[in-house]
């Protein structure tokens, strides 16, 4: 099976709003790793979009913006993503977000009723990533 996620250590962040309860984190540069099924190695690319959070409760002031996100936590009811988030992703019920921003102590802390990913347009090639990378 192929699969896809934003890889968020170097993904950058154009802006992050909370309004009326919905936190939107937006990325004019996600970096996307993609995998094939039967094969060691990978691809990467980047992809503009925004991950969404409904129903949002800050825990956290909003970070100044632009900035570089380099990690955290993407929660989705039972599951965890470390310094990930899987391509799709679209979820009703307890979502979490823990991300780290610029090498600072600097946190986004929020959360939510629901969260999804949308990506914009089309992901462009960057690289072939080999096993000895």
């Amino acid at each position: 099976m192929d699969s896809s996620s934003v890889d968020l250590p170097g993904s950058e962040v154009e802006s992050i709003v909370f309004e009326n309860g919905t936190l939107t984190i937006r990325f004019s540069r996600a970096i996307i790793i993609k995998t094939m099924s039967g094969s060691d190695e990978r691809t990467r690319w980047w992809q503009a979009g925004a991950l969404v959070y409904e129903g949002a409760e800050l825990e956290s002031d909003i970070p100044v913006s632009p900035c570089t996100c380099e990690g955290g936590d993407v929660g989705e009811n039972v599951y965890t993503y470390r310094d990930m988030i899987p391509i799709p992703l679209n979820s009703q019920g307890r979502a979490r977000c823990d991300l780290k921003f610029d090498k600072s102590d600097e946190r986004l802390q929020a959360w939510a009723e629901g969260v999804r990913l949308v990506m914009d347009d089309r992901p462009h090639y960057i690289e072939h990533i080999r096993n000895s990378d």
